[in-house]
């Protein structure tokens, strides 16, 4: 992509055409290379096949539809889609055709379908062999590895498969004299690894490719039919018709919209484009740089990725590698995501007060007014989808048997009537954002056109979070609705305009419908290459133990320092993100970094929960996107504004800083991920949260009531520091734990009250490398009488032995047996409590947001008289 947009540049246009546009996006997103003729009809064909296979794959008739055989092996039914597309969508080079398909591309494409339907049509010899690799297998799956790799080197860049390989040879030649001796393992056979890789579901056709077969693929559909109905447009037009009237009105009206359109689109790139075409020619014409236009639309456009309910690719993977539901994802992910969108609608507010950016048009507009009516239409939102679970609860009790026809009639109701409101009303259609005259959209005469548009939206969130389905029939059902919406919205809307061309329109819906499919299954090709492919990584990680390796490593490396390590990490994904995919690289860096950090965590006393470490590495994935040098959504944005792609990066990166800061302030503060937190002290967390943010904002643009001076940026950072870190300086005026000597660990438990927590640092050799190791945990007393009953109840035997308070092996099924699993209790050195530290009364950390919003005050009133006098020489000044 920046080959094409440089030659561009040189060519001296201000921006890429529409047509280009595209282009970009479908030679990142969905492929090229578009045939035309029957070969172009066979190609539509198999998408849409893919796409009909994947919603009857989630569908609840999927066992009475489908053989039980294809339902066992979808995932190579899934990759063998993929990689058919793969080379007919893909060219192989830049001087290969785009119009035609040569056919060595025929041939690379039927024989990777096939090697990667292999066990589906060997399943029984597989079986007999006991799940292994024979002697000719292992030809077949060397094959399948190799097309595989060329496949994802056309559809997601070289980066991919050259990362993919050096692990791949890492497995064979891991003994080698070239690997450093820390590195180095036994080797594996060529019929073990392609065992291990390609036939079992350790490798290639592991979690990965099952998430994105189960879940991925019905969200990306999702995304594209909601699309193709008009929901893109409207949200936009939403966006500007609330926010455009505003000082730096365009740039606010992306942020949301991008936001919105997040919904849509998983592709950083495809939303960049889809808004940023619009949006960024109107944040130019307010004054916005070209760079800065294009750096607002990629951070915006980026965050949609964390932005729930329908979060990127990687959120499905946590469900699988954390062991949690999706509902608790999006539940951890939520505040996050709401107060990085606030404080980049505040960062692009900072731009248009330091520069007095002018309005578009000539409505005087109530900032406050506008911001309540945003906050009550979301806040209304969440209570629709939460409020409906009571009338559908009556009908279930009252009717169980056919509940679910009523519910659907009545669904169907609902969308006829909001379809007849819709159709009081013109319908949408793009606006020119160069044209000479701009004129925004009245929400008043606007918003009933899409109304229905939210239904699909109401039907996914209500299955995932008040029924708490699967993430795959929560989408499968939406998805239904959107089938239902794209065949018939033309068509009523016609009977109710009194037009005569009923069939006319219902055939235009059967196209959209179509076309849709198509587009939900060429942007899926990627995602499933870059699953598949990076199973490979995560194949070699169990394969050869290189994640224990990687962790001394680093350990290492940091010193030890949690705070070094984490930096460490981000700095990986940033740069592996160069060249890989947001889902493979967050695959790739919490197969190898993530339950590295929690161990550290542990050793230094820390207690990171798993699903931080997995939003931290999933932050700085999306981030790669903006970074420079090879940030492709800021090469994208910059292709849309005529500016310098570089700049633009860095510009979206300075942008992006609160999303580099967030993920170290949620590992040390877990109160962000509402993790053990209630209702009250939610609420609490969130308004605290967004102060801080804006604070933080503030502080690093310089701007807040007025041009900051130095300090006062200091302190404003500060101040952001305060309210997100309250219990950083709580435990250091009064301790959070006292420290019991071991010897008298037995009796502290006794001691403590039912509910208390003793924090438990265990050190002994490893069961592995025999070497001292060390972790802590959090003992939660009980209401047993005594302490040999507390600690019989979790599992914990220790006995005093020479002054040396020694443990045996906790029992299995008992709550800290994987914990303290990496020790060899049978060894000659015991295992023992090092340390033990019981939880003291202490002053509620929230105490110590009242000098953080005293300083903050103090700043504001520093400043005020500034602002004041400044405010009166511009408008001293003359026009």
């Amino acid at each position: 992509m920046s080959e094409e947009y440089q030659a561009n540049k040189k060519a001296g246009s201000s921006g890429l055409s529409e047509e280009e546009l595209q282009e970009l996006v479908a030679a990142s997103d969905s492929g090229s290379r578009n045939p035309a003729g029957p070969i172009g009809l066979f190609l539509a064909a198999v998408a849409l096949a893919w796409s009909a296979f994947q919603v009857l794959l989630a569908s609840p008739l999927a066992n009475y539809v489908l053989p039980s055989d294809l339902i066992n092996n979808s995932r190579q039914v899934h990759l063998a889609f993929a990689i058919f597309l793969a080379f007919m969508a893909y060219p192989a080079l830049k001087s290969s055709p785009r119009h035609h398909i040569p056919i060595q591309d025929w041939v690379l494409a039927l024989s990777g379908a096939f090697l990667a339907l292999y066990g589906l049509f060997f399943y029984e010899k597989i079986v007999n062999n006991g799940g292994l690799a024979d002697d000719i297998d292992k030809w077949f799956a060397l094959a399948g590895i190799l097309i595989l790799f060329e496949a994802a080197r056309r559809t997601l860049g070289p980066a991919m498969a050259i990362v993919a390989t050096v692990f791949l040879l890492y497995v064979f030649f891991g003994s080698s004299q070239w690997v450093p001796e820390v590195m180095r393992w036994k080797g594996a056979s060529l019929q073990k690894a392609m065992s291990h890789m390609w036939i079992t579901s350790e490798g290639v056709f592991g979690i990965a490719l099952g998430v994105s077969t189960k879940f991925v693929f019905l969200f990306v559909l999702f995304g594209a039919l909601l699309d193709k109905a008009g929901a893109g447009n409207y949200f936009i037009k939403m966006a500007f018709a609330a926010l455009g009237h505003l000082k730096g009105g365009p740039a606010k009206a992306a942020v949301v919209g991008s936001a919105a359109t997040g919904l849509i689109s998983g592709s950083s790139i495809a939303n960049v484009v889809t808004t940023g075409t619009f949006t960024i020619p109107l944040m130019k014409r307010v004054g916005f740089t070209n760079e800065q236009a294009g750096s607002v639309e990629v951070a915006s456009s980026v965050n949609g990725q964390i932005m729930p309910p329908v979060m990127g690719a990687a959120a499905f993977l946590m469900v699988e590698y954390v062991g949690i539901s999706y509902v608790e994802v999006i539940t951890h992910a939520f505040l996050p995501a709401v107060i990085s969108y606030i404080a980049l609608v505040y960062i692009v507010h900072l731009e248009a007060v330091k520069r007095n950016m002018p309005t578009i048009g000539h409505k005087t507009v109530s900032t406050l007014r506008t911001v309540m009516g945003m906050f009550f239409f979301f806040a209304g939102f969440a209570a629709l989808c939460y409020g409906i679970k009571f009338p559908i609860g009556w009908i279930t009790a009252l009717v169980p048997d056919g509940a679910s026809w009523i519910l659907a009639v009545l669904v169907f109701v609902a969308y006829v009537v909001l379809l007849k409101l819709a159709a009081s009303v013109d319908d949408l259609h793009p606006d020119d954002p160069n044209a000479k005259d701009i004129v925004l959209p009245e929400i008043a005469d606007i918003y009933k056109s899409g109304l229905y548009y939210l239904l699909p939206i109401v039907v996914l969130v209500y299955f995932l979070m008040i029924e708490q389905k699967s993430p795959g029939l929560s989408a499968f059902w939406a998805t239904t609705l959107l089938f239902v919406i794209l065949l018939t919205q033309r068509p009523i809307k016609a009977i109710f305009r009194g037009e005569n061309k009923m069939v006319e329109e219902f055939k235009e819906g059967v196209v959209d419908l179509a076309k849709g499919m198509i587009d939900g299954a060429r942007n899926m090709i990627g995602i499933g290459l870059a699953t598949a492919t990076a199973g490979i990584i995560v194949g070699t990680v169990t394969l050869t133990g290189i994640g224990q390796v990687m962790a001394d490593l680093v350990e290492l490396v940091s010193g030890g320092n949690l705070v070094l390590m984490l930096a460490f990490v981000g700095l990986l994904s940033l740069v592996l993100g160069m060249g890989l995919p947001t889902t493979a690289n967050y695959i790739v860096v919490s197969s190898l970094m993530a339950g590295v950090v929690v161990e550290l965590g542990a050793q230094s006393g820390l207690i990171v929960p798993l699903i931080a470490v997995h939003l931290f590495v999933f932050y700085f994935g999306i981030m790669a996107d903006v970074t420079p040098p090879v940030g492709l959504a800021s090469f994208a944005a910059a292709a849309v504004s005529g500016g310098d792609a570089i700049k633009t990066g860095f510009t979206a990166f300075f942008y992006s800083l609160r999303t580099v800061a967030l993920p170290f302030v949620f590992i040390f503060n877990t109160d962000l991920l509402l993790i053990d937190v209630g209702w009250g002290q939610g609420i609490l967390v969130f308004i605290m949260a967004t102060i801080a943010i804006l604070a933080f904002t503030a502080g690093t643009m310089g701007y807040f009531v007025t041009r900051s001076r130095i300090y006062e940026s200091i302190a404003l950072v500060l101040v952001a520091f305060i309210l997100f870190r309250p219990d950083f300086f709580m435990n250091r005026i009064q301790p959070p734990f006292e420290i019991v000597q071991p010897t008298s660990f037995v009796e502290a438990v006794g001691e403590a009250n039912p509910g208390d927590e003793i924090r438990i640092t265990v050190n002994g050799p490893d069961f592995d490398t025999g070497s001292q190791a060390e972790t802590t945990f959090i003992l939660t007393v009980g209401d047993e009488p005594d302490a040999e009953a507390r600690l019989s109840a979790v599992g914990l035997t220790v006995f005093d032995e020479d002054g040396v308070m020694k443990m045996d092996e906790p029992f299995p099924g008992t709550p800290f047996f994987e914990t303290l699993g990496n020790f060899d209790f049978y060894g000659d050195d015991p295992v023992q409590i090092a340390k033990a530290q019981v939880s003291l009364e202490q002053m509620p950390k929230e105490l110590i947001y009242i000098p953080g919003l005293l300083l903050l005050g103090l700043i504001y009133l520093l400043q005020r008289p500034r602002a004041r006098v400044e405010r009166k020489e511009l408008e001293g000044a003359p026009a």
